[in-house]
């Protein structure tokens, strides 16, 4: 079906705004009457403008408070609309949005409102123009679609029909069901957007928190489907108000936007088997974490936290300045290839799918942007895109049983794998984003890569709630919680979690290697026995060997922290009976530790004279 998107989901001006949705794909925009009013082009070049760059101007909106009023307010309205319909003369649009009444209605009868829309069809087809008349949530005295489409057939006037919008029916709880019952001709137009669920006026969650498809919670699936059930044949459009997708860039939101509407009618095109809907690639969802990649100019240190931890050191890339460390099924790969960054990171996360071709074509037919491993003639192929934040993904066909992949025999002159280790393998690797990237990076987990994603909580740190939302596959074979560091961090850490069999054994080796965990207070201790009833003696060996505890309804969770190398720490964790959380209760205890370490860190740095540690982002292809 076409595409289109409202201006007022992208920042910029009007021009910016055209060549982003553009280039994104779209075929059609929406224009916002504000950016109009505040663009130096003239109607006739903004036409002009969008015929050069292959977009049809499918909407102008909105045109407010039309209906349900007195005869002097209606001669009022029909003033100005007729101004209206002349500059979308001009502009060679040929739908306008005509919302509900929310501040002048004072006459509630859909007769009345029928008869001042039959007037307005007859100014408006005058002006070779449509009126779409939608129900907006917080309407005076229509809040309702199916309201809104008994006032449209009451109207009976070719140029009278409705407009559709997801939030509007979704965020008051409406059965969409309804929309099947609405004739196809009389529906001129569709707006989609999703929203998390939340308990606020509907006034403010539609203008502040509204969504692309795919990152909140309503059932847009479902919503097209009904449509298509219906014959609508028209543009899927786009209009998400949102305080952060205003202030991004706009090529980027764009291209956002666009992937997320490609995803939505791939969904909707399954659940109905059939439609004129874009379909893409389909991908099973990955089946495990072939390895973790942290970069610095020096790995060093990260390298003797890997040999603290008991994990192998498996060799050195045959033609590169990188290393391999293996912990049973656990790889980490330390580059110092090309490093921008003088701190390690993680920087890159190998993904063994089932079939790593159709989980490639998939990214691109979502318009990901691929990334391609630097390699010579001999090496293995590794297909990758890159994720929002700059992360580095890649895909690797599952190997045999107990088998490893072909890049591994890149790494020479080092140990063999320990079948004996009680590493098992990735546990989860917790990423960072910025409160800009984190809708981006659930859209892209979800549809590109399968995941589901599950509500999001808060963490409590010293510098404020860090909003965490774990994505991960249907099966939890492989975990990645998404943090939203708080604004005034800086160097807000990530960290890989190794999984193990056997965590007493681990801590008493990197103990006995030199290891110095992350400090846990005295305090902690005290809360664990007054919320879970330990045995003393358990309680005092976790006290001596600095482990953490945490327990659910189905088991137990035994883990320790290292201490922070640049932005990378690790976590060792064994999961018991069933356990399927990651220790969200200790979370603020680790974080408040890491912030003292820091702190005299800090202060160590500054007395000698050198430079103060901050996070410099994940370095981009």
């Amino acid at each position: 079906m076409r595409t289109s998107i409202a201006t007022v989901c992208l920042s910029g001006s009007l021009e910016d705004k055209m060549t982003a949705a553009a280039a994104a794909g779209f075929d059609g925009i929406e224009v916002f009457e504000p950016d109009l009013v505040g663009s130096d082009l003239s109607p006739e070049e903004v036409r002009s403008r969008a015929g050069r760059l292959g977009l049809t101007l499918d909407l102008y909106q909105p045109f407010r408070d039309f209906e349900g009023v007195t005869d002097d307010l209606l001669a009022a309205n029909l003033r100005r609309a007729e101004a209206r319909f002349a500059v979308m003369q001009r502009l060679g649009v040929d739908t306008v949005l005509v919302c509900s009444n929310v501040g002048t209605a004072t006459i509630d009868s859909d007769d009345v409102s029928a008869q001042q829309l039959r007037r307005l069809g007859d100014l408006a087809a005058a002006y070779d123009v449509r009126i779409a008349f939608e129900a907006l949530a917080w309407g005076r005295f229509v809040d309702d679609y199916r309201r809104a489409a008994r006032i449209v057939a009451l109207a009976d006037h070719p140029a009278v029909g409705t407009c559709l919008d997801s939030f509007h029916i979704l965020s008051r709880g409406h059965d969409p069901a309804g929309i099947e019952e609405i004739p196809a001709e009389k529906i001129f137009f569709v707006q989609l957007a999703d929203a998390p669920t939340l308990a606020m006026d509907v006034l403010s969650w539609s203008r502040h928190h509204r969504l692309f498809p795919g990152e909140g919670d309503f059932d847009l699936t479902g919503f097209v489907a009904h449509l298509l059930r219906a014959g609508y044949a028209g543009p899927l459009s786009l209009e998400v108000f949102n305080d952060t997708f205003r202030q991004t860039d706009t090529a980027r939101t764009a291209a956002h936007a666009f992937r997320s509407l490609v995803w939505l009618q791939d969904q909707a095109g399954r659940r109905l088997d059939a439609g004129p809907l874009t379909r893409i690639a389909e991908a099973a969802p990955p089946v495990g974490v072939d390895f973790v990649e942290v970069k610095a100019e020096d790995t060093g240190e990260v390298e003797a936290t890997l040999d603290q931890l008991g994990l192998t050191f498996r060799g050195q890339h045959r033609t590169k300045p990188v290393r391999l460390w293996s912990g049973g099924p656990a790889r980490i790969v330390l580059n110092e290839q090309h490093a921008r960054e003088v701190e390690p990171v993680v920087a890159g996360l190998g993904l063994v799918v089932p079939d790593a071709a159709a989980t490639e074509r998939r990214a691109h037919d979502l318009g990901v942007q691929p990334v391609h491993r630097r390699s010579q003639v001999d090496d293995a192929r590794l297909a990758g895109f890159l994720a929002p934040d700059g992360l580095e993904v890649y895909l690797v066909d599952a190997p045999g049983a107990d088998a490893e992949p072909a890049w591994v025999e890149e790494f020479e002159h080092g140990r063999p794998r320990d079948a004996a280790d009680s590493f098992t393998g990735v546990d989860h690797v917790n990423l960072v984003h910025s409160w800009a990237e984190h809708d981006e990076a659930v859209l892209f987990w979800t549809a590109a890569a399968g995941f589901d994603a599950p509500a999001a909580t808060q963490v409590a740190s010293p510098q404020g709630l860090v909003r965490s939302q774990v994505v991960r596959t249907p099966d939890g074979r492989v975990r990645l919680p998404l943090n939203v560091a708080p604004t005034v961090s800086r160097d807000y850490p990530e960290h890989v979690a190794l999984h193990c069999t056997d965590i007493w054994a681990v801590a008493s080796r990197a103990t006995a290697r030199g290891m110095v965990f992350l400090p846990v207070p005295d305090n902690y201790y005290d809360d664990l026995a007054a919320r879970f009833g330990l045995d003393p003696g358990l309680l005092d060996r976790l006290r001596s060997a600095q482990l953490l505890y945490d327990r659910d309804g189905a088991g137990e969770f035994l883990h320790f922290y290292t201490r922070r190398v640049g932005r990378v720490f690790f976590e060792v964790v064994q999961r018991l009976d069933g356990y399927d959380g990651y220790g969200a209760d200790n979370a603020p205890v680790r974080l408040a530790s890491q912030a003292r370490v820091d702190r005299v860190q800090r202060t160590a740095r500054e007395s000698a004279g050198g430079p103060s540690a901050g996070a410099r982002g994940r370095p981009r292809t």
